[in-house]
């Protein structure tokens, strides 16, 4: 009988200590994902996934915790990523091949959306003098320093036969742009939507010029930091399959959803229908993906806003999405 109960005790023991081992493994393993938005059209179904917690309800068996930040746009976000405090960011061109660039090493697992014409060049409605990109010498133009707005104005000077010199350029916060056109700060915004449809239906703005009129695919990225990476794959992952699954509710969204849309971007849900139309939302990075970009590290070249061009395709993998 003492050996029966010896034995018992002992298993018991062991058991007990294999128990408690796995439980401090499960909890050593408990992970922070930071995903960090900014408030454009383009990442509509980032917003979809969020507000239905699809990613979090994905990512609970991991023991996964994710955490939502909010920025204005590209640059910013690209500041946090650099400093360690994003793992994960959907940003524009401009933006996204500035960071594959920079000392923290980054990668494009995945591109979220392109639309060349949900970036335009906005004039004041009532200003009679400027109609097209050939009005441009000598005015006031205003978007955000380093975002894709940036790059398409470059993209009309050169269509115009113009440099930066010829115009003013104002730098300014994309969540000031009707500030900048009514209060007279810019003659125009390079901006993008949902800002554009929002400008136009207050009769604040007009089009002056459209992504369409130059080479511009308004690509946009998913960049993740290397570090994150390597021991967090399956993390983006499942980011990057939800994204695209959220990307199929689109057509059927409900109107709780919509409401929430609308309020997070700033605009009606009828806005909301009519933007959606101007993206192509995918995940996987294509050849065409990465000869954009390519051209968009040459364009920061010449202006010496990039150290020197590199190849932006030794920075892709595709493998994160599970199609």
């Amino acid at each position: 009988m003492k050996k029966i109960l010896k034995r018992f005790f002992f298993f018991s023991f062991v058991l007990f200590s294999a128990f408690f081992a796995f439980s401090c493994k499960e909890k050593q393993q408990a992970r922070t994902v930071r995903i960090a938005i900014q408030p454009s059209a383009a990442f509509i179904p980032l917003y979809i996934a969020r507000y239905s917690k699809q990613i979090e309800n994905a990512l609970a068996p991991k023991n996964v915790t994710v955490v939502w930040q909010d920025f204005e746009s590209g640059p910013p976000m690209n500041e946090s990523l650099t400093a360690d405090l994003t793992d994960i960011g959907v940003i524009g061109d401009v933006p996204t091949v500035r960071a594959l660039a920079g000392a923290t090493k980054m990668r494009l697992v995945g591109i979220p959306a392109s639309g060349p014409n949900a970036y335009a060049l906005l004039a004041r409605a009532d200003n009679s003098n400027f109609n097209s990109y050939k009005d441009l010498k000598g005015k006031k133009i205003a978007t955000v320093f380093g975002s894709t707005g940036h790059n398409f104005v470059t993209k009309l000077l050169e269509k115009a036969g113009l440099s930066f010199e010829d115009i003013d350029f104002v730098n300014i916060q994309a969540s000031n742009a009707e500030l900048a056109l009514t209060s007279s700060i810019a003659d125009a915004v390079a901006i993008w939507e949902p800002n554009i449809t929002r400008l136009l239906d207050k009769g604040v703005a007009k089009i002056v010029a459209q992504g369409d009129e130059t080479n511009l695919r308004g690509t946009n990225g998913f960049v993740v930091r290397d570090e994150f990476l390597a021991d967090n794959g399956d993390v983006i992952s499942e980011i990057l399959n939800q994204y695209a699954i959220a990307v199929q509710k689109i057509p059927t969204l409900e109107p709780e959803m919509l409401e929430k849309l609308s309020e997070a971007l700033n605009i009606n849900e009828e806005q909301i229908k009519s933007i959606v139309k101007k993206y192509d939302f995918s995940v996987s990075v294509t050849e065409k993906d990465i000869f954009t970009l390519q051209d968009t590290i040459s364009f920061l070249a010449s202006i010496n806003n990039l150290q020197s061009e590199y190849r932006v395709a030794t920075y892709v993998d595709n493998s994160y999405f599970k199609k």
